[in-house]
């Protein structure tokens, strides 16, 4: 799947869905392997750990927040083995517009924290 496709652009709004769905549940986070399954479930066939998938959760946060004014989606989707999100959501996270500022259990925990408070109020 690649980029600038119709078949990637139908992907990227399914898991704009999904994670707005997680959000509005209280920020639950997602294992990469339940987003794919659920991705898969749509028609949408996204390997957990390769392929497209950095990019959509990387699309789907940019897609959502341009500005940086608001929390990323893609702080929803973590390793399965720790609980946490992969490296890229931090180093997104971290550059510009987005300037997330703390150390890793910092910027995480707030970031979950303004989406519950965000999709809560929408």
């Amino acid at each position: 799947m690649q980029k600038s496709t119709q078949e990637y652009e139908e992907a990227l709004e399914a898991v704009i869905e999904i994670l707005r769905q997680q959000a509005r549940m209280g920020a639950r986070p997602i294992p990469y392997g339940d987003l794919s399954r659920e991705l898969a479930r749509r028609g949408h066939h996204v390997p957990p750990h390769e392929g497209s998938m950095p990019y959509l959760l990387e699309d789907a946060s940019v897609q959502e927040s341009p500005d940086g004014s608001l929390p990323l989606l893609s702080a929803l989707v973590v390793l399965k083995d720790t609980g946490w999100p992969s490296t890229g959501f931090f180093k997104l996270a971290r550059r510009a517009p987005y300037g997330r500022q703390g150390d890793d259990v910092v910027l995480w925990t707030r970031e979950i924290e303004k989406l519950a408070e965000h999709y809560a109020a929408s």
